[in-house]
């Protein structure tokens, strides 16, 4: 998740990241997210195994930020919201 300007991000694990994404942006989820306006989805994973996508989220969370804006635009080159993708309507 990340705000209108792309200049903080959020990262987080979640079994249902539709439900997740619903929270974040009706002010239902963390309060880092609520803070920063983080409520665009700009980028997610899908891990078969819950450790796996624990592990993905600490080593995502140690990155620095040139280097998770660089993943992002590897499969999202214009940053856009993705909420439409996992059937939630984009702001």
């Amino acid at each position: 998740m990340t705000n209108k300007y792309r200049t903080t991000f959020y990262i987080g694990v979640t079994n249902d990241i539709t439900a997740r994404v619903w929270q974040h942006i009706n002010n239902e989820g963390s309060d880092f997210v609520k803070r920063y306006k983080l409520y665009d989805l700009v980028y997610y994973e899908w891990h078969e195994r819950i450790t796996d996508a624990i592990d993905r989220e600490k080593q995502l969370k140690n990155w620095h930020q040139d280097w998770k804006i660089n993943l992002i635009k590897s499969v999202n080159p214009n940053m856009k919201d993705l909420k439409g993708e996992i059937g939630l309507e984009p702001e």
